[in-house]
């Protein structure tokens, strides 16, 4: 039985980290606030930042590449580890230009702050949330080895415009259903969520400090250029017509944005709100999911959100489940997301629902295996979102529809991509011998679906 890929801490939210230090720590009696950056790699508009800046003491802002995280990334050229390298290079610029410099360390982030302590007297250490499972763990660790020294850490939300328990039902219950949280959300929201959160220059200062390379860090680049941080206000006024049609370039791309925090979710709220309803409404949808997460933690363990799905007998062939991966299994509008994914760091959210439907309900493969890729491959891989996403495909998830609600590959193709526009680009040899014949029969593996998910339930 072939093992479910691992589900390993990913690059994000938190941050990366090994045993090396960038730079050396000169020891030194002054007093001074840490600003730690993670899933918030911008100066503008950034909670966390602000009220360090507007604390009593000049600002140290520091970044660790952790390794904890790192080391269990087995492709050596992965595009976020190189995203966030390409987002601090930035910061260090601007950081520069205010006569302040980041300091960057290698080696977890327990190990940084021992350094830190070690060169500064610290008052106050500042940073914003994160709710993915290992960051709950990594900052109760970190407040833990602040407190015994007396210096508070301090955490604030900034990548949600709410969060935890602040869209709840009137009986304090959480939502489990997206489309009453939804107008709960848009009821509760005012100007003062949407409010920024100005910087002042009161970073301590200090001479430029090197940035380890790639290289340092055990990691290459591709030199490929990334999706703009800036909103296509064009493209966002008519989301709505174009978002589910793959071969159009109809979505913002700003997924990855919004998971290291190079942009501000209050400033895209602000400037997306007056031009389309479709667009906000994907922004709660990642707001519903977090929440979810942070609700409901089990299903960021491996567990599904209803548990009586836990006992479905999944097929789980190997072959199979390569075959998917790779893009081979003899359904064009599958096989082009699998190979726009793995070539590119992208796939279209259509798409997404269209192969984590077909690996889950035509194949009958367990939905972690499928999240597990989708983690190691993604670009703009969320923990909470992609959880949410295959949770829903597979039927498990906190969504309304019932367990038989199967994509039929062929009507969607026919329906999202009826010149096959998007088909051609990523599967040319489609009129070729050498493509291959479906996996399995539409017909033949929805029976077979409907009978194991029927049978699992039937025993809850």
């Amino acid at each position: 039985m072939r093992r479910v890929p691992r589900r390993g801490r990913r690059p994000g939210g938190s941050h990366l980290i090994g045993h090396r230090r960038y730079p050396i720590c000169i020891t030194t009696s002054m007093t001074v606030s840490i600003f730690w950056f993670r899933r918030d790699l911008r100066l503008s508009d950034n909670t966390g930042l602000h009220h360090a800046l507007n604390s009593n003491n000049p600002v140290v802002p520091v970044f660790v590449f952790d390794t904890l995280i790192l080391h269990q990334l087995d492709n050596k050229t992965d595009r976020r580890v190189e995203f966030i390298h390409t987002a601090i290079t930035h910061l260090q610029q601007q950081l520069i230009a205010l006569g302040s410099t980041l300091e960057i360390y290698h080696g977890s982030p327990i190990a940084m702050f021992h350094q830190l302590l070690n060169k500064y007297t610290i008052a106050r250490v500042f940073t914003n949330n994160d709710y993915e499972p290992y960051a709950l763990e990594r900052d109760e660790a970190i407040a833990a080895l602040l407190h015994s020294k007396g210096i508070p850490f301090n955490s604030y939300k900034d990548q949600l415009i709410f969060e935890k328990n602040e869209i709840i039902k009137d009986d304090g219950r959480p939502y489990t259903v997206y489309t009453p949280y939804s107008k709960k959300w848009k009821a509760t929201l005012s100007d003062s969520h949407l409010q920024s959160y100005p910087i002042t220059n009161h970073f301590l200062r200090q001479h430029p400090l090197p940035i380890p390379s790639l290289k340092d860090i055990g990691f290459t680049g591709t030199g490929a250029p990334f999706p703009s941080s800036q909103p296509d206000k064009e493209l966002i006024k008519n989301y709505d017509k174009t978002r589910d049609f793959p071969a159009m370039a109809g979505t913002s791309r700003l997924g990855v944005h919004l998971r290291f925090g190079t942009i501000s979710i209050r400033e895209l709220v602000r400037e997306t709100l007056p031009l389309n309803t479709t667009f906000v409404n994907e922004l709660i949808w990642r707001e519903f999911y977090f929440m979810i997460l942070w609700q409901f933690p089990h299903v960021g363990k491996g567990k599904a959100f209803k548990p009586e799905y836990d006992l479905i007998q999944w097929r789980n062939n190997e072959e199979e489940f390569e075959r998917w991966c790779q893009g081979e299994t003899g359904y064009p509008i599958v096989d082009a997301g699998m190979r726009e994914m793995n070539a590119t760091g992208f796939m279209h959210n259509r798409v997404r629902m269209m192969t984590a439907s077909f690996l889950t309900k035509h194949l009958l493969i367990d939905w972690r295996w499928g999240e597990a890729y989708f983690a190691s491959k993604l670009l703009d891989y969320e923990l909470a979102n992609n959880n949410g996403g295959w949770q829903w495909a597979a039927g498990s998830g906190c969504d309304a529809a019932p367990y038989f609600r199967i994509f039929n590959p062929t009507l969607q193709t026919k329906r999202f991509d009826p010149q096959l526009e998007y088909i051609k680009k990523w599967v040319p040899e489609l009129n070729e011998l050498s493509y291959p014949q479906p996996i399995v029969p539409h017909e033949q593996a929805r029976e077979r679906c409907l009978k194991a998910y029927k049978k699992a339930l039937d025993r809850s």
